[in-house]
């Protein structure tokens, strides 16, 4: 599993600087008939429908502003016409949990570009996609991929380059989703799942979810209340004795983690789970997972709070939380690497505020080993923070 901290939807959503072609807002700026992608589009009467995989073009986001945008996937619309199609794109220098299904009318049509022809012998990949594959990464994924092959990049975006689960319903909450999880065969076609809010337990249709919710005696993850603090409870789930629950918790945050890897293999993590309590029970706004013996010393694999709980300090806690724990088990730790962008931010955050108060509050020189010894921080992670 990899250490990610989401965002609230559609707050950071820039990697890197502004491209050639995009003001410091992101608004296009397209000069002298040039395209997104930096060629020539091709004239309007030669555009034709529907528009093929890969073909570039601007597509205009949710604030009425068109971005450079490459169409990853199409499909035919549901009860349309039958020539009637919608695109899933990638906008540019954004993160992929911004990728979304738009319909025809969302594009401007005097900037397409179409795919190129792929080169013989060359894997089916364009020359422009050989030279451009680094690029495209740190451009479009932001910081926090340094840390991973370009070829596994590849393998990873094109496995998971379409969402499968558009949105999900947990307890009052729908959210949209960010990232593909690799659900059972049988739900993946579903473009809303249903969750139970106390096992996880997951649904095609909400009659399904309200029929095994009236079955649940357990009101609380499956495991020992570990923290409490007015409406907040900390709950320590052990992977193997919980399995199930561990693996729909696992499901559920892949659809807002992107380089998480850990599905079914839960035995050897424990899960500390985050929840608002109430007269109707415990209710999952996060978590984050720690393997239950790291020979590198990692104190936390995964890390979420889920979209409709975040910018509240809960991420902020969950982190503080694992090296409260670091210390009462004696042991220095760190995150697994590598984090995400958002994670990264956090975690840099945490450490800084942290450091600076003690330093704060220190009289004379203090040594990079008495500040890992007073908060647990690797001392690599001390370093960095300060330089």
């Amino acid at each position: 599993m990899k250490a990610t901290q989401g965002a609230g939807k559609g707050k950071r959503i820039m990697g890197g600087k502004p491209h050639e072609g995009v003001d410091a807002a992101g608004a296009t700026t397209t000069a002298h008939g040039a395209a997104p992608s930096g060629r020539v589009p091709i004239p309007r009467s030669a555009v034709r429908l529907p528009l093929e995989v890969s073909t570039h073009l601007e597509c205009r986001w949710r604030d009425g502003k068109y971005y450079p945008a490459r169409i990853i996937e199409r499909r035919r619309v549901e009860d349309g016409a039958e020539d009637e199609y919608e695109y899933y794109v990638h906008y540019r220098k954004f993160n992929r949990r911004m990728d979304e299904w738009v319909a025809l009318d969302n594009f401007n049509l005097d900037t397409v570009c179409p795919p190129e022809p792929p080169e013989p012998g060359e894997g089916g990949r364009t020359r422009n996609q050989k030279r451009k594959v680094d690029d495209d990464h740190s451009e479009e994924e932001g910081e926090g991929h340094e840390d991973f092959d370009p070829q596994q990049l590849r393998e990873h975006e094109e496995f998971t380059k379409v969402k499968n689960i558009e949105k999900i319903e947990l307890g009052r909450f729908e959210m949209e989703t960010w990232y593909y999880s690799p659900f059972p065969p049988e739900y993946r076609d579903c473009r809303k799942l249903y969750f139970c809010e106390y096992d996880l337990q997951f649904f095609r249709h909400r009659h399904q979810m309200l029929r095994h919710l009236k079955k649940v005696k357990l009101l609380h993850p499956p495991g020992t209340e570990i923290y409490r603090n007015g409406n907040i409870s900390m709950f320590e789930v052990d992977g193997r004795k919980a399995k199930t629950f561990c693996q729909n918790l696992c499901y559920l945050a892949k659809l807002f983690l992107d380089h998480k890897t850990l599905y079914y293999d839960v035995d050897l993590f424990l899960f500390y789970v985050m929840c608002e309590c109430d007269e109707r029970g415990a209710h999952v706004v996060g978590y984050f997972s720690k393997e239950k013996a790291s020979e590198e010393g990692f104190n936390l694999a995964c890390i979420l709070t889920l979209p409709a709980y975040q910018r509240r300090g809960y991420g902020k806690f969950l982190i503080s939380f694992s090296y409260e724990l670091s210390k009462i088990e004696g042991k220095v730790g760190t995150p697994e690497r590598p984090l995400s962008d958002l994670g990264l931010v956090s975690y840099r955050s945490h450490w800084t505020r942290v450091l600076l108060n003690i330093l704060k509050q220190t009289e004379g020189a203090i040594s990079i080993k008495d500040l890992s010894d007073m908060t647990m921080f690797k001392t690599d992670d001390i370093i960095s923070t300060l330089q």
